[in-house]
């Protein structure tokens, strides 16, 4: 399932516990992702699923459902 694998990617990166993780929870706010650490995300997202994230759609992937969300519209 996409969640699953966007989750466990998150918590690996970011160092976080992946209970805390849901559809709702920001990169920034929630997560305390830095820019850095948003491009790293994206570049593993794009590896695993084999999707390509445009730079100008990267400001729109806030929350881990929107990154869930661009994932399905996008393999």
């Amino acid at each position: 399932m996409v969640l699953d694998k966007v989750i466990e990617i998150l918590a690996d990166q970011l160092s976080v516990d992946p209970s805390i993780i849901n559809e709702d929870s920001n990169l920034v706010d929630d997560l305390d992702a830095d820019s850095l650490a948003v491009i790293d995300l994206i570049m593993c997202i794009e590896d695993e699923f084999n999707v390509e994230v445009p730079d100008e759609e990267v400001e729109n992937l806030k929350t881990v459902g929107a990154i869930v969300q661009f994932i399905e519209n996008h393999q």
